[in-house]
């Protein structure tokens, strides 16, 4: 059996001020730094082959966590957001709301103007799942909440239209169990945080 963790990047200041981040590629915010500190991941991660998105803020968390030997896995890039980089959501609504809504009904086909689509993001991490499943064992990837998402979709198949069966907010993990072709067995859920502190 082959496990897989697909973390998401600790906090930016672009995350804080919930701009849509794609591909720009900013650095964690203090407070995200700061953060990685209270996370505690599963045990079996320690010793599990790691990789991370290109992107700095992927790569400053696997460096915090002590995975300085992770691999960059191209295909962990997080979504393109296109011309609605450094946007927020509410910024987007406030000058055309239902061009925005009948965007976001198109679920796994939304894509912003000049960006890439969840199922775009699903099909370029198909690869990558398989070639994890290929090798086998134990897996870790510092990732991106797009990357995670389209993920969880093919997991689950959920369409990414209304809200997902797993709540993929707050500071979590996917954890998948995949198949020797990729595809997924089952997905969960690991909070980051002890919900006890």
């Amino acid at each position: 059996m082959t496990r897989l963790c697909l973390l998401r990047h600790a906090a930016t200041v672009w995350n804080l001020e919930r701009r849509l981040q794609g591909r720009t590629d900013t650095p964690l915010a203090p407070e995200g730094r700061a953060e990685i500190a209270s996370w505690r991941l599963p045990a079996w991660t320690s010793a599990a082959r790691a990789w991370t998105s290109p992107m700095l803020r992927a790569r400053e968390t696997a460096a915090l966590l002590g995975r300085h030997d992770a691999e960059v896995a191209p295909e962990l890039v997080e979504m393109s957001w296109g011309m609605w980089e450094g946007r927020t959501l509410s910024e987007l609504r406030a000058e055309d709301a239902e061009r925005v809504s009948a965007l976001e009904a198109m679920g796994l086909d939304l894509a912003a103007p000049g960006g890439e689509s969840p199922r775009t993001v699903a099909a370029r991490i198909a690869p990558f799942l398989a070639r994890v499943a290929a090798a086998g064992g134990a897996h870790l990837a510092i990732t991106h909440k797009g990357v995670i998402r389209a993920a969880y979709a093919l997991a689950s198949g959920w369409d990414m239209r209304g809200k997902p069966p797993l709540p993929l907010k707050g500071p979590m993990a996917l954890l998948l169990e995949l198949e020797p072709d990729g595809r997924a067995r089952s997905a969960s859920l690991w909070p980051l945080v002890d919900p006890g502190r």
